[in-house]
């Protein structure tokens, strides 16, 4: 099937073919006439499945319906829990609204930046992407209002749940007209989940497209036994042997990001860690610089996972095992992403043997483990 069976209008086909967008993704063939519709939809679907997209497109095509709204009112909301997701997101909006005939204004709102300088931007919005407690503060200095929204997307909808959001978007909620369109995405299918299906949408579509491991074995899975004490000199090791151009490296905290970051560019390896202590600036760059493989590694705690999408990232690396094995299914996720491989390297001490064993049989997967002298003569091989 292609993009022109789906009922999109000719000039939303016609960016789609200058980007070089061929067949839609299994999410995008069922979500965008449902949306086009105007019915409420639940979509569980890996990052990098082509998400996005899949609402971004029909919401587009249906705004020459709508009316446009009062100063400061919105007609789409859409809701994600982080800064990068919110910028990501809007990027998809803008790449494609500038081909809508009727003004399609798109911005992003969220912590970190001046306020003031969004409450200016909110003038002729008509599609706001937001996080809510940013979205909160504007609505508190009346900078925007939510009584015209048609439809509101709730993006990353298990991560804003299992992120404490539950309050904050539950104020929202009472802004929001009870006529509405709903849309809502999640990764995964949770019982939260489903309590707000059921208290939020009406008769929804539900597509459940095959979780984030069905694309599992499109990565090539390396674990490496090692001490703590040589962790470091193993990551330079796997860097320069690997030749990696493009990598990017997950630990547990914030502080082990600023470190191994430090360590590397001591040893002329190019990083930058990025992480919740991180201004929004400084985040943005260093991800900007990044996936244009300006930056050559990029360090990076669980909490910015989610805002992270490069399409071809090649490398994956696991300094530190995430606690969950959600988690590490969505660390290596990264890469091998829209049918394009990747790699995933993951370090393990002796201290995390029996927890990388419960993540392997909750992946349903065994990664191939090299030993503490494997592991040595890589380290030496590069001294």
């Amino acid at each position: 099937m292609s993009f022109a069976h789906l009922n999109l209008p000719e000039y939303l086909l016609n960016v789609l073919t200058k980007q070089h967008y061929t067949d839609p993704y299994p999410i995008q063939e069922q979500a965008i006439p449902t949306i086009l519709a105007k019915k409420d939809l639940m979509g569980i679907a890996q990052t990098g499945s082509g998400k996005t997209a899949s609402y971004v497109l029909p919401i587009l095509a249906n705004m020459e319906s709508i009316p446009v709204p009062k100063a400061r009112h919105v007609s789409v909301l859409v809701l994600v829990p982080t800064r990068e997701l919110a910028l990501q997101v809007s990027d998809v909006f803008k790449q494609f609204a500038i081909a809508v005939p009727s003004r399609c204004k798109c911005i992003a709102v969220h912590g970190g930046v001046s306020i003031n300088v969004q409450r200016l931007a909110m003038n002729n919005v008509r599609i706001l992407v937001a996080t809510p407690g940013r979205l909160l503060d504007l609505i508190q200095s009346n900078a925007v209002h939510l009584s015209a929204v048609k439809t509101l997307v709730l993006d990353e909808a298990d991560k804003m749940l299992n992120r404490g959001f539950k309050e904050e978007m539950d104020e929202i909620f009472t802004f929001l007209p009870k006529k509405r369109q709903n849309l809502l995405f999640s990764a995964t299918l949770s019982p939260k989940i489903e309590d707000v299906q059921n208290a939020l949408l009406q008769d929804p579509l539900v597509i459940n497209i095959l979780p984030e491991e069905s694309h599992i074995d499109l990565i090539q899975q390396t674990a490496y036994a090692v001490s703590p004490e040589q962790k470091g000199p193993l990551l330079r090791a796997l860097i320069s042997h690997r030749k990696m151009e493009q990598v990017l490296i997950f630990t547990s905290s914030i502080y082990q990001a600023d470190l191994v970051a430090d360590k590397l560019n001591k040893h002329n390896i190019q990083a930058r860690a990025v992480h919740s202590k991180k201004s929004q600036h400084s985040r943005t760059d260093a991800l900007h610089h990044f996936k244009l493989g300006k930056l050559r590694v990029l360090v990076a705690t669980d909490l910015l996972a989610r805002g992270i999408d490069i399409q071809f990232l090649p490398f994956v690396i696991n300094y530190e095992l995430p606690r969950s094995p959600k988690d590490f299914v969505h660390r290596i996720g990264r890469t091998g992403r829209a049918e394009n491989p990747g790699e995933a390297l993951t370090l393990v001490t002796p201290e995390d043997e029996h927890h990388f064993k419960v993540i392997q049989k909750k992946m349903k997967k065994s990664v191939p483990l090299k030993d503490k002298n494997q592991t040595l003569e890589i380290i030496a091989g590069n001294a």
